[in-house]
């Protein structure tokens, strides 16, 4: 059917119009016709957004690794699934076929159940980029287990909050893992975080990097003996369509982290979808998004999205820098990939690089480049178009959230047209709405509002694990019947759609509304600027004022630095106009960011009001020393 498949313009407003006339309808042809059910559901949809209580698919069966394994058996089981790329380029990378990753997750299914875990139990996931996640995930969802990924990078404190708040009875580890030139001790991390979880009976670690851990008897079991052991023929649990498939936390502004609940029918339908449209993935394609799967990219855009497609992805153990800045463009060149699918945060760090790194490899097989995490700023837009797609291969600048399970609004690639810093239209089946500060919709276009959405869809998440009164709450008490997303945006003259950034991240100067992307984005077309963040400081006269943090190429003497303030400022008013000049600019070397990449401007406004006496745990920033930089030279 063609609509699941966009291939023009034309083709996607009538799409688009059938799926926002008659959603139900459109999306019971989707599902019914690409995906393998046990039972059809008796209703497609159920939905208010007052408690908020949605159900998509109600009462057909399914399970979740049946229809991204064992459909594809018999027509592409010699297909590779998985490219696994390791950290050490003299390492071979492995070609893993759906026959093999099928075997491997029903022995994995029959460990869990062997161990203990029911239909139900959470299992914590605290892994490296490495083949055993992807399989550990598979393998919960075969069994009715709700898996619960913790990016291997968060610290002990961090883990064990995430564990005690899903109760987790499991946690699957390895005994370490290679993050370029380092190894890190994961297992310590888990035995650590342990102290304080009663409720894990067992670990699984799996051996990555053979450095000598501890083990604790009864508790701890080396994975691969028990995968040696274990039958190769697994039963599937059979799943309500709103069963929960996983829990993925998410931060919020304030307090205990989210942890979002997404089910199993509704998601499948939505990220498959999804990744066939927006990444134009061909049969025998190869695709490499380079997230890790411990966000929410790397559970909808690395496994269940391509591998509900019969997809072949690629999973890199790495970084970008090692052992050099040329390592994306030799795996793309080593694996022909054709679909590239990374952050702005990582492109921004490639383009200060000697385009040396790019021109010495092969990189024709791209068709699609993607960017995901943040709004991408114009001009690491256009260095990722000129020198990584030659102009040839159009860039997806995707928007969406945890929250959302799957990408919303973004281009179709040669179909729509693109426009740098735009995420464009909306997907399919997605209803976005612009509301001004009392809840009015605002019409037309040229416009600024707060981004809601209407109608609800697939993959949104159905609650926060263990709290719905918090979920109702953060998303649904803003606006009456809309799911807030906490974001701006900017409609333009034919409708794309711009994200402007969070609704905190939008400071009002003498009575304006300021958006710190477009500023920022001004910022950083200065020759000598790397990155910046902009926020909001008190100010007698404006009400606020602008602070800006700004990372600069080369750091130079204070005359240099008074010369660059200057122009940096006569840029913003060359862009955007005088009223959005900043009173402050700090230059440092390096801002606070999630390991995700987000700048935490959280922590920025605190020390730009003066309010260093509480500034949170700052643990799990992928960079925490920088904060105290930032603070010894605050102006």
């Amino acid at each position: 059917m063609s609509s699941y498949h966009i291939k023009h313009l034309e083709e996607y407003f009538q799409v688009y119009r059938k799926s926002i006339t008659d959603p139900e309808s459109f999306w019971e042809e989707i599902a019914e016709e690409h995906f393998l059910w046990r039972k059809r559901w008796d209703k497609v949809l159920e939905w208010d957004f007052s408690k908020p209580d949605i159900k998509w698919f109600q009462g057909a069966k399914l399970n979740i690794s049946e229809n991204c394994l064992d459909r594809h058996l018999r027509t592409k089981g010699e297909k590779t699934a998985i490219i696994f790329e390791p950290n050490d380029p003299e390492e071979e990378a492995r070609h893993i076929t759906y026959n093999e990753l099928h075997d491997r997750v029903c022995r994995f299914g029959n460990v869990l159940k062997k161990q203990g875990i029911e239909r139900g139990d959470r299992v914590c996931i605290y892994m490296p980029m490495i083949p055993d996640l992807a399989v550990a995930l598979l393998a919960c969802a075969r069994i009715g287990a709700v898996h619960s990924v913790v990016f291997a990078g968060f610290s002990a404190i961090a883990l064990a909050t995430r564990i005690n708040d899903s109760d987790c009875k499991m946690v699957i580890t390895s005994d370490g893992s290679y993050r370029g030139a380092k190894t890190l001790d994961l297992k310590a991390i888990v035995d650590d975080s342990l102290e304080d979880c009663p409720g894990v009976k067992t670990v699984l670690v799996a051996k990555r990097t053979h450095n000598e851990v501890s083990m604790k008897e009864g508790r701890d079991f080396w994975l691969q003996p028990l995968l040696d052991d274990a039958n190769q023929s697994c039963s599937m649990e059979i799943m309500d369509a709103e069963d929960p498939l996983f829990i993925l936390y998410t931060s919020g502004s304030t307090g205990m982290p989210k942890g979002m609940v997404h089910t199993s029918g509704g998601y499948m339908v939505y990220t498959a979808y999804t990744f066939k449209n927006i990444f134009q993935y061909c049969d025998e394609d190869v695709y490499w998004c380079t997230a890790d799967i411990g966000w929410i990219t790397g559970h909808s855009y690395i496994l269940y999205g391509p591998l509900a497609n019969g997809a072949t992805t690629l999973m890199f153990e790495g970084v970008p820098n090692y052992p050099d800045y040329g390592r994306f463009w030799k795996i793309v060149e080593k694996h022909k990939v054709n679909q590239f699918y990374t952050a702005p945060t990582v492109i921004r760090s490639l383009a200060k690089q000697n385009l040396d790194y790019i021109e010495k490899y092969d990189l024709s097989s791209l068709k699609v480049l993607g960017s995901v995490g943040e709004p991408i700023n114009e001009e690491a837009w256009h260095w990722y178009n000129d020198n990584i797609g030659k102009k040839k291969s159009p860039i997806v600048d995707t928007w969406w959230q945890t929250e959302t399970g799957g990408i919303m609004i973004s281009p179709i690639p040669f179909t729509t047209p693109t426009k740098p810093t735009y995420a464009t239209l909306p997907l399919p089946g997605i209803q976005p709405v612009l509301l001004d500060k009392e809840g009015d919709e605002i019409t037309g276009n040229q416009v600024n509002g707060n981004l809601c959405i209407k109608f609800p869809w697939p993959s949104i998440a159905r609650t926060i694990w263990g709290n719905h009164e918090r979920f109702r709450d953060t998303y649904f008490s803003a606006f009456k019947n809309q799911y807030f997303t906490g974001d701006g945006a900017f409609r333009d003259e034919v409708g794309y759609y711009r994200i402007i950034g969070r609704v905190d991240d939008v400071i009002i100067v003498s009575g304006h509304n300021m958006g710190t992307a477009p500023i920022e984005d001004a910022i950083n077309e200065h020759p000598a600027v790397v990155e910046s963040a902009i926020v909001g400081f008190p100010h007698d006269i404006k009400g606020n004022a602008l602070y800006g943090f700004v990372i600069l190429k080369e750091t130079g003497e204070s005359r240099v630095h008074d010369n660059v303030r200057k122009e940096i400022n006569q840029i913003i008013t060359e862009h955007i106009g005088p009223i959005a000049k900043l009173d402050k600019i700090q230059f440092t070397s390096g801002l606070p960011k999630t390991r995700s990449g987000k700048i935490m401007r959280r922590i920025l406004r605190k020390i730009a009001n003066h309010e260093m006496d509480d500034m949170g745990d700052t643990s799990t920033l992928l960079n925490p020393e920088v904060v105290q930089e930032i603070i010894d030279n605050v102006k």
